[in-house]
Order: C-alpha cells, then structure tokens, then sequence
C-alpha cells in the first residue's frame, strides 16, 4: 500500500497559480497574422514591440536600441595607442635623466654615451632594444627604463590573460616564472585534449593551481578556451586598427617584451590553438574608435573584446536569419551589457514563447512555426468580434447571442438523455431524479438514467461554401487579409454558433483546393497567374451533393474574372484575356448551382469592367446578389449575408 506525506511549501513554482496567460499575447500576434503575416512573423514582431502586459516589459528593439548606444558610448571613450604612447614617454624621460646625468661630465665617454643617444631609432621598439645592452651612468634613468620594462610586460600580458596586469604589479621573478609555468601547463593541457586524452579532472587541477589568474572563472576547457580567444583576437584587433607605424611599433614592442620574458614561443603554441579552435571570431578586422583619454593596451583590448560581443549580441537581438530564436541569445552577454533588467526582459519574452507552445497555441512542424487548431479557433472569433463591432447596434439583431441551444431554440421541456445528444443537460430535473431514486446519508448519487437533456427546436442546418481567390492580384490590390479574416470569421460563426452546418472553405487560384480551419491563419496568397472559378465551383458542387438536406449557400469572394479552368485531363488551363471556353465552363457550374437551389453571392473586390460584366451575368442566370464592399467591410458584408440567409431557413 503506497503512502503519501504532505509538509510545508518551500520552493519552487506554486502548484495551484493559474497557467500562465498568453491570449492577450496570442491577440497582439493575431493582429499581424489576419493582416497577412506569417505566424513566424507576428511572433517576430511581438518579441521586437515588448509584451502588452502591466509589467511593461521591453522588447527586442528597445535593448537593440540600449545595446547599440552603449556600443557608440563605448567607441567614443576609447583610445587604442595609450601603451604605446606611455612607453615613448616613459623612454624620453629615462632617455632625458641619462642626458641630464651625462651633460656636466666634460669626458669623451659622455660625449660618446649622448652620440650613442642621438643615434637611437625614432621606432620606440627598436629603440628600447638598442637600449637593453646600454650601461646607464643615470640611476633614475635605469629605474625609470626597468619601469617602462615593467609596464609593456604587464599591459602585454594582460591584453592576452585578463587581470594579468594586476598578478604582476609587484615585479617578481617569481611571479614571472610562475606565469611561465602556468601557459606551459595550459599549452600542454589543450595539446592532451587535441588528443583526445583531457579529462574534467585536469582542468580542475589546473584551476586550482592557477585559477586566481582567472578572475572569469570558467567551469570546463571550452570555457577557458572561449575566454582566451576572443581576448586574444581582440588583441589581433586592436593591431589592426592602428596606423600602420603604430602597428609595427607595437607589435615589435610585445614580440620584443615576450622574447625577454621567455614567453615568446609559448604565446605562440597557445595563439595557433586558440586560432585553430575558434577560426569563426573576428581576428583581424580592424574596429573605428575615437576616444581622447590614452588607455593601456590591457584596457584597450578590454573594450575591444567588449564592442565584439556586443556586435554578437546585437546580431542575435535583431533575430533577422533563418532559424533564429530566443535561445540563441546569450543571457550572460545580456546580463554585462544591460543588466538584470535588461535579462528579465528577456526572460519574460522566452516565456511567452514557450508558453505558446507549451499551452498548444503553436507548433513547430518540421521547422516551420504553425498556428494550432486552439489558436485558430481563438484567432476566428476575434476576427467575428471585431466583425459584430463594425455592424450597426440597431441591425444587429441576435448575431452576438451567446445562450442558444447547441442544435436549435429550447422549448421548456426536458427528456431523457440519450447517447450522442447534443442538446444541454438539464440540471434541475437531473438531481430530481436522483433524489427520486434515494440517497445514501443525504448524499444525492447520480447514474446515467438520471439524466436529462432541455429540448430544442430543430434548426434547419446549411452547407455552406465560401470560395476565396487566392490568386496574386489579392496580393497587389491588398485585399488579401481582408479575405482571410472573413473566411476565420465565418469559420468561427458557423463553429460556435451553427454547430449542425457543413462549412466548407475553398481557396482557388490557378486550381482550387480546400482548406483545412488549422491553416486559415497561417495561409499565403498563391503567387501564381489563374483564377480558377470553374475548379472552385466542382469541389462546392460535390459538398453540397454530399448533404442534399442541407439548406445550400455559396458565397464568392473575388477581384478577377475567371482566367482558367480545369480541363478533362485534370491540368489546370490559363489564359488571357479569358477564353470563350473557360467562361463556358464557368457560368456552366453556375447553371447546376441554380439547379441545386444554391443562391450565389458575389462579393466584388475589383471594379474592372470585365469582372462586373461577368459577375452581373452570373447573378442573372443564378438570381443570386452582387455585393462591392470596401476591403475593410468585406467581412461584416458576408457574415451579415450568411445571417440573413440562416434567418431565412
């Protein structure tokens, strides 16, 4: 017997809160999609607007925005040639106490030592190298040339190692050799993982040996090796930017400060692995820069390895390429350039989109997002609420009436419920009975004989076709929306309202086809020349055959006259101006709709004489009416239509 403890809450989500609420997020969406987006697309765009909450959360264009201010801020406060610049100084002043020294001594070997001085190269690099072999009479001047020793040596390897230059502040040889020791171990620890022989355990080992040269502290190699390439490219970066003088200058002054400090070779094995890892970064792209203050090269490539990732994380805000979702941005990269506000945001958007998959209002369908059958039906009856909005109050009649019977008007009486009724279970008469029955200690036991349905009145049900073109021309004449969100608004009508109607949907182009509820939404315009009427009449034809009881309604929604039609063969035929053989065809469907006592109407989208000349010949074989609505009323035009003709039966 299994046995179950409850205790106090403590953490985690709450179990009774309410699911989380996407519709007004699915409504927001649902304003792009029945205007002709894609649902790709309106989700796009909700995640770019921010979420309609009281939260006012930020969306994608608002922390692009913060993002690429803070990249111009960036830009405009940083100088790339500060270390070289402190370096010539710090030389002319070691150069200058040296002269100060030299110039009271009346020797040759003064005059030697300032002809030695005058003949050193205007390039600081080769000037700092002639001067190494230089045997300083100056102690000041010795102390301040071991100084600018000092400073290349820590901003060098600082601009490889992040937080390198304050590790080295104290000059130790000690400390030096400890460094050396540590890229040693890291080029042989990246050497072995080459190998495929690198284990956590190693990293671990060499963390805790060296991890306080570290201070981002990465929890694996992959981190580690993330880390130290996009500082090393930045470094790459910061080369590329300066003039070319000032490149070679500098790249002299860190080959020559590495081959001092016995570094050189190891800084080489770990920049071709670094290279060979991560060939995808940006290693020599040169960067615009236009700062004043002189930065140290440690600095420097700081903000340059910052300006990158946040070009990345620009690149992934936008979320303008193929695939792209909000998982791909780096939440981390988020948190350095905006803060915990600007993660929460983001958070708060993930949220929505997971919660849309998550309570079944989309899917991902072999890689394309889609519309559930839920978010259709949701989608349908805002189209049909803003549909009953734009009627006038006083001719609305019972169109909004949300009480009625599900198969008719009830009548007061109730009956015994059978399988497969649709009518509403009569409550009252329910428990009746089963007090009738008798109750076990005031409690009221119900079986299934106890239940009874209200009675209604039989309605007299409809099949009922909608034909919608689908053709190109919707497209350029902008009516195409207009033409989606009425098709979704009568779905709905007939869903909720008429449950015992046979509704069926035609799409037609240069060949007809029938749509499916779940993909009225997320359906596109046929970027194809046809309209093929004719097609469109045959598959109506065959769903009104299919329900010879059913009160017959054809509605057409169109802005061309018929240019093609089916032949025998099944392919379908195009041709303008229209042959005399696919208008034949066409007004010959129309003849046998007037033979199944299917009245036609036609709601015009276009004034071309052509289509009003056909039209109105349509009309007068079928007794049908013609309607020309604007686009934005086209939907109150034809679910005001299909109420007059259900009022009818």
């Amino acid at each position: 017997m299994t046995s179950y403890r409850y205790g106090e809450y403590q953490d985690g989500p709450d179990p009774l809160a309410p699911p989380y609420d996407v519709r007004a997020a699915l409504d927001e969406m649902g304003d792009a999609i029945l205007s002709g987006s894609t649902p790709l697309d309106a989700l796009r765009d909700l995640f770019k607007r921010g979420l309609p909450d009281a939260q006012d959360r930020r969306g994608l264009d608002d922390l692009l925005r913060q993002v690429r201010e803070r990249r111009r801020r960036l830009r405009e406060n940083t100088r790339l040639d500060g270390t070289l610049e402190r370096a010539r100084a710090l030389l002319d002043k070691a150069i200058g106490q040296e002269r100060a020294q030299l110039f009271p001594d009346p020797s040759d070997d003064a005059r030697f030592r300032e002809a030695q001085l005058d003949a050193l190269p205007a390039d600081t690099a080769r000037a700092i190298q002639e001067l190494d072999s230089y045997d300083w009479r100056s102690a000041a001047a010795r102390q301040t040339f071991e100084e600018l020793r000092d400073l290349l040596r820590r901003e060098i390897l600082d601009s490889q190692f992040r937080g390198m230059r304050d590790a080295l502040a104290n000059p130790d040889p000690a400390a030096m050799e400890r460094v050396r020791q540590m890229m040693a171990d890291l080029n042989d620890m990246l050497d072995r993982d080459a190998r495929g022989e690198h284990t956590q355990q190693d990293f671990d080992d060499f963390m805790r040996k060296y991890g306080d040269m570290f201070p981002e502290n990465p929890r694996n190699l992959e981190e580690l090796v993330d880390q130290l390439a996009r500082r090393a490219a930045a470094a790459q970066r910061l080369l590329a930017s300066l003039t070319p003088q000032q490149r070679e200058e500098l790249a002299g002054l860190i080959g020559q400060t590495l081959e001092q400090a016995g570094l050189a070779e190891q800084m080489r094995r770990l920049g071709d692995a670094l290279y060979a890892r991560r060939p995808d970064l940006s290693w020599s792209s040169p960067e615009r820069v236009s700062g004043e203050d002189p930065m140290g090269m440690g600095d420097a490539v700081s903000s340059l390895q910052e300006l990158a990732d946040l070009s990345e994380l620009e690149a992934a805000l936008r979320q303008d390429y193929p695939g792209a979702r909000l998982d791909d941005i780096d939440e981390a990269a988020v948190r350095r350039a905006l803060g915990r506000s600007g993660v929460d945001d983001l958070a708060a958007l993930r949220r929505i989109e997971r919660e849309l998959e998550a309570q079944g209002y989309l899917r991902r369908h072999r890689g394309k997002l889609e519309l559930t059958p839920k978010a259709v039906r949701r989608l349908g009856e805002t189209a049909l609420r803003r549909v009953f909005a734009s009627l006038d109050s006083s001719r609305r009649g019972d169109h909004d009436q949300r009480d009625a019977g599900a198969a008719g008007e009830l009548t007061g009486a109730s009956r015994p419920w059978r399988f497969g009724d649709e009518q509403p279970i009569d409550v009252v008469r329910t428990v009746i009975n089963g007090v009738r029955r008798g109750g076990d200690g005031g409690r009221v036991r119900l079986s299934v004989d106890d239940f009874e349905v209200a009675e209604t009145e039989r309605r007299t049900a409809a099949a009922v076709c909608l034909l919608v073109d689908l053709s190109y021309s919707m497209a350029l004449r902008g009516t195409w929306a207009a033409a989606k969100q009425t098709a979704l608004a009568l779905q709905a009508l007939v869903a909720g309202k008429f449950p015992q109607d046979a509704v069926q949907i035609i799409g037609f182009s240069n060949y007809a086809r029938v749509l499916q509820p779940d993909e009225l939404a997320g359906l596109e315009w046929d970027m194809v020349q046809g309209t093929n009427l004719h097609h469109a009449l045959l598959i109506a034809g065959r769903h009104l055959d299919r329900h010879p009881d059913f009160e017959p309604v054809v509605l057409v929604v169109t802005d061309g006259e018929p240019t093609a039609h089916l032949m025998r063969n099944g392919v379908p035929r195009f041709e303008w101006p229209p042959s005399r053989e696919t208008l034949e065809l066409t007004l010959a469907e129309v003849d046998k709709m007037t033979r199944r006592r299917a009245t036609m109407n036609v709601f015009m989208l276009a004034a071309d004489d052509r289509l009003r000349d056909f039209v109105n010949e349509l009309a007068r074989r079928n007794g049908g009416r013609v309607f020309a609505p604007d686009p934005d009323r086209l939907g109150e035009y034809v679910v005001n239509d299909f109420l007059r003709a259900r009022r009818r039966t």
